[in-house]
């Protein structure tokens, strides 16, 4: 059975299960449909045959240590199809794909040894589960699955080249693609075997672990997943080292890159699951949280039609920053608006994946998307499955890209009661904390918040980057066989970041004291009291935080205010209209059909801005219309306002470009051929807008100084504050402790300078206290990890000791007990090395599990691998190598470029429209470098 018959497999749910088989008396139904075969197929491969293989492929395994001397078909087990118990036989030929060969051989199959055993202990796996006409070589096999987990996979190329390398020769095959439908086939059923055979070893180190008593402790599942999170033996001692933190730091986020096509022949059927465990939520969980959700909503929605909602701003129950921060939060991100189209839903059957994450880069769970927008239920079905693993008093830090309006949603529509809501830390993740809001960013900013260190909750980011090479294969796979390559993909993710957690560990603790020791020199230079510092930083929060005031006060000062910015906003619009039409008129344009979109876009800007003035204009009494003549006579007044929409329009301006610079960076990198090209064109791109903004930013400070002029003359009112002007070096990093998020000096209230605002000594000082306490905060939890990293590998030794010591009479498992054992000894030698120098959290002890010889013994043939790769490194470097165009795993192909086509066509950018603040009314929102990947052990050399 091929991919591709099972992608166009349609109503397969009402077709039912044929059993008939080839050795059966009685005749095969006339007309099975192959939809019917197709099913029967499926179902003795995942609940028969592949089954019965697990045990004989690990002995064969054993047979051969680990394919190093695999059988010759031809000459061994030439007696397999003699059956002693009188089974009707039959005789198969069948052709077999070697690594240099094709040849053909016969089979004597029946029911108590069917041809796929016979063939296995031949070392070579069929095509079919009953009668195959085909069978690969299982060196082949592994070869070329080894091989797609570490590039974009193509069976069809693979098998075009096979094909014409066999015809090359003179090995002629029966039909042309026959191939590649039968190789297909064999190599789907070998990946499903080689999982359930890896599931069978590890089920045996389980048992042999249920005699250790772990109560109220993270499931086994968490425990399997990730050793640095989950691996301790009891979770308490962190928190009686540092109460304060959460125990554990997760991660959300969405991709809608990794979609999947629309069946074109409009087949509303999946093909069959695979007999393989998933890391995937259940569908009808989702869609069961999808129905809470809703109706949650429902009835707080009409709770809150009998309540009148106030004007004014104010705190929403449980929030700590207002209802105006939240909304502009909300705004900046489409991720916030679940109704904008992110994937078409008319061409896309499945729209994009949300994964859920540890700090470590490691997979906890992922939810398949299908609706065109992010929507929450997906995050609050991955939570809930986390909450339903962890013990009842386990806490958890959360970093989501709109951490806040998840948080906010929560406690809006009781989507989680409270004793769960206490349990989690709301955080931003840190590479887009630039699109809130800069109150929200000193709430849940995690270089601001308490407990987070130096996570970034970027992890999710680094996972799509690795599933990059899939998404062309995957755009048109089967629903369930989409799945499959994923699960298999993050599995291989697995065995990279495992054996880097020691690398890990040793790189983040040498950042953090680097980075800490830094802090407190600079500290100790300011020669600020902390305790002056911190509270400074608590009267600067309470103070940002707080609600407008001016909402309350008056709403027709408001309502004026807005007009006059409205009037300096059209003013700047007409100015840039005229401006371009000079241009044009000049002849200096390079590129038309730009100019005219530009040109267009500004005038409709230009249109929306004073349709919007004039109905704010009509909607003005005569005292309001008075106030406004006196307000324009007024010359301080007028620069400011004029200064804080220049400065509101300078941090807009920034973060579109920031949106689209990461947009377009994350569509193109890594093409290594084309790298110059590419990050030219995309440079280019984005830096035509950057002489506009650095123009605003000279705009700004000359307003600066009128103002300061204006205080230096007593033109202002009392207690006026010089705002800061904008230095133009550093203007588009938008770092979270710059200037440019806070209007210091431009709002309405009058109070005398405080600290954390006028002296830059103590401004700096907090900056400086902050990333001490994060530094701090990142130490404690990286001994905690220290420590656990110690008892995991203790725990694993004793299971594998164990299940050892169960098996002693089956050479078999025995053999795959001890490889594994190998695996986790040479494992145990670099954690137990780079791990040195960091102090564990509680005591441990000296020993690591393996004992000292083997630990000796696998060092020493490391070393000796070492130095043959340094030697062969140093004369390949020595060469005039044609590497330069080789990828890397996880960098991106040529087939980016139609996917970054077909993003940029949809509405998943960042569009923001200067005038939108001014134009309609805010709705509220209803539901809407260090490396610090494990996965990334070194950088790779490269030819150059």
């Amino acid at each position: 059975m091929s991919r591709t018959e099972l992608e166009h497999k349609d109503d397969e749910a009402t077709i039912p299960f044929s059993d008939s088989l080839h050795f059966s008396d009685h005749p095969v139904p006339r007309h099975l449909t192959s939809s019917q075969k197709r099913a029967n197929q499926w179902h003795r491969w995942s609940e028969d045959i592949i089954p019965r293989m697990i045990v004989p492929y690990l002995s064969y395994i054993e047979e051969t240590l680990s394919l190093r001397h695999a059988n010759i078909p031809g000459e061994r087990h030439s007696n397999d199809g003699e059956c002693g118990t009188g089974c009707r036989t039959r005789s198969i030929k069948v052709a077999c794909v070697l690594f240099d060969a094709f040849e053909e051989i016969t089979i004597i199959a029946c029911p108590c040894f069917p041809a796929p055993l016979q063939l296995l202990r031949r070392g070579l796996f069929p095509c079919a589960p009953m009668v195959p006409s085909l069978a690969v070589d299982l060196r082949v096999l592994e070869f070329i699955r080894l091989l797609f987990i570490r590039q974009s996979p193509n069976q069809t190329a693979w098998c075009d080249a096979l094909e014409t390398f066999l015809d090359g020769m003179r090995y002629k095959l029966t039909s042309k693609n026959s191939l590649r439908r039968r190789f297909s086939n064999a190599f789907h059923w070998y990946r499903v075997l080689t999982v359930l055979a890896r599931d069978h070893i590890s089920t045996l180190i389980t048992d042999a672990r249920k005699d250790i008593s772990h109560v109220d402790q993270p499931s086994e599942y968490l425990r399997s997943r990730c050793p640095l999170c989950f691996g301790g033996n009891d979770w308490r001692n962190e928190v009686r080292g540092s109460p304060s933190m959460p125990n554990i730091i997760v991660c959300i986020d969405a991709c809608f890159t990794q979609k999947r096509s629309t069946n074109p022949r409009g087949a509303t059927g999946s093909d069959p699951p695979n007999p393989t465990s998933s890391f995937f939520l259940p569908t009808a969980d989702v869609n069961a949280m999808e129905d809470f959700v809703q109706r949650c909503r429902g009835e707080e929605r009409q709770a809150r039609a009998s309540r009148a909602e106030p004007d004014e701003d104010c705190y929403e129950e449980g929030m700590r920053v207002p209802v105006s921060v939240l909304n502009g939060c909300g705004d900046s991100f489409i991720a916030a608006d679940e109704k904008r189209e992110k994937a078409s839903t008319r061409f896309f059957t499945d729209t994009g994946l949300m994964a859920l994450l540890c700090r470590h880069d490691r997979v906890l769970w992922v939810a398949n998307l299908t609706s065109a927008g992010e929507k929450q239920h997906y995050a609050l079905a991955l939570l809930d499955r986390l909450f339903k693993h962890l013990p009842a008093q386990m806490t958890i830090g959360l970093l989501y890209d709109i951490g806040c309006q998840l948080e906010r949603s929560c406690r809006k529509w009781k989507f989680m009661d409270d004793n769960t809501l206490s349990r989690i830390a709301f955080a931003v993740a840190i590479f887009h904390a630039y699109g809130h809001q800069w109150p929200c960013q000193i709430v849940y900013h995690p270089r601001k918040r308490e407990g987070f260190g130096l996570s970034d909750g970027e992890g999710c980011e680094r996972l799509w980057s690795f599933l990059k090479p899939l998404i062309p294969s995957l755009r048109v796979s089967g629903f369930n066989q989409r799945l499959f390559v994923l699960d298999t993909q993050i599995c291989h993710l697995d065995s990279k970041s495992l054996q880097g957690f020691g690398h890990w560990l040793h790189r983040r603790w040498i950042h953090c004291q680097t980075k800490k020791n830094g802090a407190l020199d600079s500290l100790h230079d300011l020669q600020v009291d902390e305790d002056m510092l911190r509270v400074e930083w608590k009267a600067q929060v309470d103070y940002q935080t707080k609600p407008a005031p001016r909402q309350s006060r008056n709403k027709a000062a408001e309502v004026i205010t807005t007009v006059l910015a409205l009037e300096k906003t059209l003013e700047a619009q007409e100015a840039s209209i005229r401006e371009l039409e000079m241009q044009l008129h000049s002849g200096h344009v390079p590129d038309i059909v730009e100019f005219n979109l530009q040109l267009a876009d500004i005038r409709s800007r230009r249109a929306k801005t004073a349709d919007t003035l004039r109905r704010r204009r009509a909607a003005l009494g005569t005292e309001d219309k008075v106030n406004l003549q006196k307000m324009k006579k007024d010359i301080y007044l007028t620069v400011r306002l004029n200064a804080l929409a220049v400065k509101t329009h300078i941090r807009d301006r920034l973060r579109q470009r920031k949106f689209e610079l990461e947009r377009l960076e994350r569509s193109y990198r890594a093409t290594i051929n084309a790298e110059h090209k590419l990050h030219a064109n995309t440079q280019q791109s984005i830096k035509q807008r950057e002489p506009s903004i650095l123009k605003l930013v000279s705009m700004y400070n000359g307003l600066c100084s009128q103002l300061r002029s204006l205080i230096c003359q007593r033109r202002a009112p009392p207690y006026a504050i010089m705002p800061h002007i904008i230095p133009r070096d550093g203007i588009f990093l938008l770092d979270v402790d710059d200037n440019i998020w806070q209007d210091v000096g431009l709002d309405d209230d009058t109070m005398a300078l405080p600290a954390w605002l006028s002296d830059d000594a103590v401004r700096n000082g907090i900056r400086l206290q902050l990333e001490v306490d994060q530094c701090m905060e990142e130490e404690a939890r990286l001994m905690r990890e220290r420590a656990v990293i110690q008892e995991w590998m203790l725990a694993e030794w004793g299971a594998i000791r164990g299940a050892s010591n169960n098996a002693v009479t089956d050479a078999v498992m025995s053999f795959h007990l001890r490889s594994h054992a190998d695996e986790l000894v040479n494992i145990c030698v670099v954690w137990k090395k780079k791990v040195q120098c960091i102090p564990c959290a509680w005591p441990v002890g000296e020993s690591w599990g393996p004992s000292d010889e083997a630990l000796l013994q696998a060092a020493r043939d490391q070393a000796q691998s070492s130095f043959r790769d340094e030697v062969d490194a140093e004369s390949v470097e020595g060469e005039e190598g044609d590497c330069e165009g080789d990828l890397e795993y996880g960098e991106i192909g040529d087939e980016e470029l139609m996917d970054a086509i077909e993003d940029i066509a949809l509405t998943d950018e960042y569009r923001y429209d200067y005038s939108n603040e001014l134009v309609d009314d805010t709705d509220d929102i209803d539901d809407h470098y260090m490396p610090s990947s494990p996965i990334k052990l070194s950088n790779k050399r490269r030819c150059i």
